[in-house]
């Protein structure tokens, strides 16, 4: 039966007091525990504000983790490595308190093989000539165009250059980057840190987490917000979200009212860069790959790969790539990508660099169901989006992660900074 205005208008009165009740009493529920529902859950402990976080994975830190796959002895860290911009960077001081390693850099690799030969001199100088003024090149001076457009008007060798930095270190082709968006991201000191993610995570053991926890659903018609979980349903007076961008634009998480049409084009703007390492365990009796430092290799029709050699005196070597080949290589699978690594490794070491090596291990974050992506970029021409997704949803759907941490985007110091700010949001909303 259809209600009258004045049943809707009862209902109403009826309704309020108990929702501010709620508000005040109901738990948080935070999706995702990498760095950004992590640091979410700290702040809401912090001000007594009753919480459940809940995780996809076995494990916390999301993208922010160190690999063990080629033994206990030879830890990597697939996913984030550099505290960036440390002079603001929350994980800075935290690292510094743990006494954790860092490693210097020498700014540039001291090899570069193309099409499996060494470079000639001429060639060297032309990658360092297409580097040389980049930076002046991408600072965007009108429309927001993309980087490959910005750095067309330093010819050819900028256009390259260009290409090695978005893909080395966005993880994303140029054509998809938004210049103004690169433009805004905070530089700083860059901390090379042994064990970032295992950093991350002893740092927040301490807090609850409901490991194995998949959220499938969320339902925000009602003036409760329910969550349907693989390990049942909660109901909370708000909800923070902070999943990738990748599974959000997936769709593996339902909204009910679907949501907003502003929300929605802030989604649209955005898409996961694909950057990816492929890590190389290696015999330290047959090869020592300190001897020769860190390369670069390019390839006719293929990827272009970075490999840090002996990261932290390891017998390793991490091969470093992104864009449309790394998304392939992820599609291909580990052993794909182990035997590429391979071949390239070769070409800069020698033929004993083949029986060098013990054990490979893919870190394919796009193909990664609970990823779906490295970070967020930010396509040409939308480059509100990460603000336009902090809008909170129905005062009690609220975003949070490296996406939408503006300056401090696609960094684990963003998303830590970011979940710390939704976090102060929602304990807002809820005491209105």
């Amino acid at each position: 039966m259809r209600p009258t205005r004045r049943t809707v208008l009862t209902s109403a009165l009826v309704a309020a007091p108990a929702l501010r009740a709620w508000a005040r009493t109901g738990p948080v529920v935070i999706v995702g525990a990498g760095a950004a529902g992590l640091a979410a859950a700290s702040a809401l402990r912090s001000a007594g504000r009753s919480f459940i976080l809940v995780e996809a994975r076995d494990r916390i830190g999301g993208r922010a983790f160190t690999d063990t796959a080629l033994g206990a002895a030879y830890p990597f860290d697939a996913g984030a490595e550099y505290i960036h911009w440390a002079e603001r960077n929350p994980w800075a001081p935290i690292a510094r308190a743990a006494k954790a390693r860092f490693a210097g850099e020498e700014g540039w690799a001291r090899k570069l093989v193309i099409d499996g030969r060494p470079a000639t001199e001429a060639e060297m100088a032309n990658r360092r000539a297409g580097f040389s003024g980049l930076d002046a090149l991408l600072v965007p001076k009108a429309a927001d165009i993309s980087l490959a457009e910005a750095a067309g008007i330093g010819g050819p060798m900028a256009v390259q250059a260009a290409a090695g930095l978005s893909r080395l270190s966005l993880g994303e082709d140029p054509e998809r980057v938004s210049a103004m968006d690169y433009d805004r991201l905070w530089s700083g000191t860059d901390l090379w840190v042994d064990g970032y993610g295992a950093l991350v995570a002893h740092h927040f053991a301490d807090l609850p987490v409901r490991l194995g926890c998949p959220v499938h659903a969320i339902d925000w018609s009602a003036q409760d917000v329910r969550i349907e979980t693989g390990c049942g349903t909660l109901t909370a007076a708000a909800v923070i979200v902070t999943v990738p961008v990748g599974v959000l634009k997936a769709g593996r998480v339902a909204f009910t009212p679907a949501l907003p049409a502003s929300t929605q084009a802030a989604l649209d703007g955005l898409r996961m860069g694909a950057y990816t390492k492929i890590g190389l365990r290696l015999d330290p009796a047959k090869l020592d790959p300190a001897t020769v430092g860190d390369a670069v290799s390019l390839a006719k029709g293929g990827p272009t790969i970075y490999f840090e050699m002996k990261p932290f005196g390891r017998s390793l070597t991490v091969a470093n790539l992104g864009g449309d080949l790394a998304r392939d290589l992820c599609r291909a699978g580990e052993a794909a990508a182990v035997a590429l690594a391979t071949e390239r490794l070769v070409a800069i070491l020698g033929a004993d660099a083949r029986d060098a090596v013990v054990a490979g291990r893919l870190s394919g974050w796009w193909t990664d169901p609970y990823a779906l992506g490295s970070y967020a970029i930010v396509a040409p021409g939308h480059a509100e989006a990460r603000d336009r997704l902090r809008d909170p949803v129905g005062g009690r759907v609220f975003f949070a992660g490296e996406a939408l941490a503006g300056g401090g985007a696609m960094t684990v110091g963003g998303a830590t900074l970011d979940g710390a700010r939704a976090a102060r949001d929602v304990l807002k909303a809820l005491s209105t």
